[in-house]
């Protein structure tokens, strides 16, 4: 392979140098992902003292077209130095490559993860390197088997829905390496909060690191995909989404997420005055589910803006001794003090009306020990979509603001989506969008504008 015919910016550079037990690309569609890290992947089997290696696909037939046979892939690249034996031959039956590796010659198995079957009769001991294209769409339980028996494991996706298991047991343990990190999207670190591995490593490369990719490619993609929609975050940001169905789609950033310091000077300079201060609380005590206790704090300006000022967020599933009402309520009062003494007092506070043992330990709490705020059951006569509807409006009117450090609201923004079978919302991704909706309701009127009639 000549460098005229893969030119590497020097993000691909360093991941070339890079030695890690597992790496995960990630990013927008184009980057040359693929193209730089097969090449990688081949240099650590010759690497690697073990002859077995999987390369893995959704099925053996993508394998070949995308990986194998495609310009500037393994064939490509390695010429004579391989051989794809895509019936096998000899002592190996399944599809493999033959690498005639300077240490002896490699096998890599060709298998695809789409065909439960065939890829459960393909994984048997152990092997030194392990390949999987667009670990996003790939079978979670071969994941699991596949990657607990290699040495060294690297995966490509395109950004795809959060909620994948698949991210939370796998991707979002890996960590940017510090010199590349500030270009990975705040989006996606905000994302890659698992507890991490040691030593595995995450990349975000984008089109500016495919030195290959001419400029009017480039925007040629870029035109021909539309702006706004779903998949121009996948695949031209590089952003994690689901593909259909968001509820809050024109939700963005760069719009409607500010710094704390940025509202405490606007505050200190008179632009910002705000008129009330509010908080919900959604509280979710299973030791099951992904649902929180999830606490919002939120002022309301004079100029009609909503800002979501602060979050606290638990889950029993992560805690060795999960919270009871009782703790709940001692947590919440802590939290209302910690925002009271930041941003400003909320006398009436709202707490889910369907969870009555909650409330009952928060009255009780202020009976025996006495505190500044009044417990208030939710107000649900406000409908979930005509809540949704408000909350649009005003985010497209720029009327919503959330505080940067509300990570956990800004990632349930971004998930929050439609049943796919039914015309309502999913029942996951909504603890602090719940909370937040208890704590604005009663002041409704306070927030956006109405839209003038024609």
């Amino acid at each position: 392979m000549s460098d005229e015919r893969l030119l590497l910016s020097d993000k691909y550079k360093a991941f070339l140098r890079c030695n890690a037990p597992a790496e995960f690309l990630e990013g927008t569609t184009a980057a040359g992902k693929t193209t730089v890290g097969l090449f990688k992947f081949m240099l650590k089997v010759a690497e690697s003292p073990k002859k077995l290696h999987i390369l893995a696909a959704d099925d053996t037939g993508a394998a070949e077209k995308n990986i194998i046979n495609k310009d500037l892939g393994i064939v490509d690249d390695f010429g004579k130095l391989v051989e794809y034996r895509g019936n096998g031959s000899g002592e190996y039956k399944m599809p493999h490559l033959l690498f005639h590796a300077p240490g002896g010659d490699k096998i890599i198995f060709v298998v695809g993860y789409g065909n439960k079957r065939k890829w459960k009769d393909a994984l048997g001991g152990q092997y030194g390197c392990l390949y999987i294209d667009e670990i996003n769409t790939a079978d979670i339980d071969f994941v699991r088997e596949a990657s607990m028996r290699c040495d060294y494991l690297m995966a490509t996706l395109n950004p795809d829905d959060p909620n994948l298991d698949v991210y939370k047991e796998y991707i979002n343990c890996s960590r940017p390496l510090p010199e590349w990190e500030k270009e990975t999207p705040q989006e996606i670190k905000d994302e890659l909060k698992e507890e991490p591995k040691t030593g595995w490593v995450h990349w975000f490369f984008s089109f500016v690191d495919n030195l290959g990719l001419s400029k009017e490619k480039r925007e040629k993609i870029i035109q021909n995909t539309p702006k706004g929609t779903k998949i121009w975050k996948n695949k031209i940001q590089g952003l994690r989404g689901k593909a259909t169905g968001l509820i809050f789609p024109n939700f963005d950033r760069k719009k409607h997420v500010v710094s704390a310091a940025w509202v405490k000077n606007q505050i200190k300079s008179g632009k910002i005055k705000f008129k009330k201060f509010t908080a919900g609380l959604a509280p979710s005590y299973s030791s099951k589910t992904k649902d929180t206790i999830s606490m919002l704090f939120q002022g309301i300006t004079e100029d009609r803006k909503l800002i979501t000022l602060s979050e606290r967020v638990y889950s029993n599933v992560e805690l060795d001794q999960p919270l009871a009402p009782s703790d709940t309520a001692v947590k919440f009062v802590e939290f209302l003090e910690c925002c009271r003494k930041e941003w400003g007092f909320a006398k009436d506070v709202f707490v889910d009306s369907a969870d009555q043992a909650t409330i009952t330990e928060l009255r009780k709490y202020k009976r025996l020990k006495g505190c500044l705020y009044n417990f208030i059951d939710s107000y649900k006569k406000v409908e979930i979509l005509d809540r949704i509807k408000l909350q649009l409006g005003w985010i497209q009117q720029g009327c919503y603001l959330v505080v940067d450090t509300c990570t956990e609201h800004l990632s349930e923004l971004e998930k929050y989506s439609w049943d796919d079978k039914k015309d309502k919302p999913e029942d996951r991704n909504d603890h602090t969008v719940n909370a937040q909706q208890y704590a604005w309701i009663p002041y409704r009127q306070m927030i956006g504008f109405e839209e003038e009639q024609k």
